[in-house]
């Protein structure tokens, strides 16, 4: 088992996909290219007749590339990593954190594949795959991309726990660019796992991750606000601009940011609010502990020295 985020939604488990449904993709995708390619070299003798042999043979190269090398490489970027085959098998190629895939993944996966797929009949690929630990092919390793299935029962699946209403927007003009992919799992599998860790040694992963994200992007952590309430809001708005990207403006726009939380949109920075919603805390600048939410402090309203708290409730 293994946790991937799709960039246009929120963190899923996801299992990588075995060397089988790979396997069977990947005839179903070459059936349809041999088709098509069959399709348009009819076409083209029946276009080329009138020229010498040479040109006949350059076209019937160019068509050659372009079908069977080009075209997986367009539908893939095209589809975001879901070819004809990895549709019908339920298979997708994502990024190594989870990210939906672009051009160039695409182009470096096709290119590898001419020679361990096509030139070796699916020998090497086989090969690499089984002895790589999550079935990765060698274009899989050199693209930095991953086939992992999409079909998987609603009661397996785990989501990045929305940021407080009062952080929605609030780092819209963070620079994360220079924000590393392994950086990034490590915060989602983080957020995704904190109701199962113990509430210090949360506390302590999140102040980690946090200075990380924040030596990353040039910003510090703004005073007063929670690390595992900060990263959760930087991680809605990486994934409203992948959303962004992948879908055009409209996706984010339509509904709000993604991950569930609603609040102001990317203009400006949002106070908090003067009644808060139920099962949020905003924090407390002068409070020399973090502050908790319901049912995480004691009747007396005090947070435990050793019981540090996550800033925000995650959806139950």
């Amino acid at each position: 088992m293994s946790e991937l985020v799709t960039g246009e939604a929120v963190a899923l488990e996801l299992r990588p996909a075995r060397l089988p449904s790979r396997a069977l993709a990947v005839l179903l995708d070459l059936a349809a290219a041999v088709a098509a390619y069959v399709a348009v070299t009819i076409g083209l003798v029946a276009a080329t007749a009138s020229l010498d042999q040479a040109a006949q043979t350059a076209i019937s190269i160019a068509v050659f590339v372009l079908v069977l090398v080009g075209g997986p490489i367009v539908v893939e970027t095209l589809s975001h990593g879901r070819s004809l085959g990895k549709l019908a098998c339920g298979l997708r190629v994502v990024r190594d954190d989870g990210g939906p895939i672009r051009f160039r993944h695409a182009l470096v996966r096709g290119l590898i594949g001419v020679i361990e797929i096509l030139m070796t009949l699916g020998v090497v690929a086989v090969i690499a795959s089984l002895v790589s630990a999550r079935g990765r092919r060698l274009g899989d390793v050199f693209a930095g991309t991953l086939v992992v299935r999409e079909r998987v029962p609603a009661g397996r699946t785990d989501f990045v726990p929305p940021p407080p209403p009062w952080l929605a927007g609030r780092f819209s003009g963070l620079d994360l660019s220079a924000v590393p992919d392994g950086l990034w799992l490590a915060v989602r599998q983080y957020l995704t796992r904190m109701r199962q860790l113990d509430p210090q040694v949360g506390w302590s992963m999140a102040e980690r991750l946090a200075s990380d994200l924040a030596e990353r992007t040039g910003a510090p952590v703004p005073p007063g606000v929670p690390p595992a309430a900060y990263l959760a809001a930087v991680v809605q708005e990486r994934q409203a601009r992948e959303a962004r990207r992948a879908f055009g403006n409209g996706a984010a726009a339509g509904g709000g940011h993604l991950g569930g939380s609603g609040g102001a949109g990317a203009a400006g920075v949002p106070a908090p609010p003067a009644v808060h919603p139920a099962g949020v805390v905003p924090p407390v600048v002068s409070s020399p502990v973090p502050p908790a939410h319901p049912g995480a402090a004691p009747q007396g309203g005090t947070v435990p020295a050793d019981r540090p708290s996550t800033g925000f409730v995650p959806p139950a």
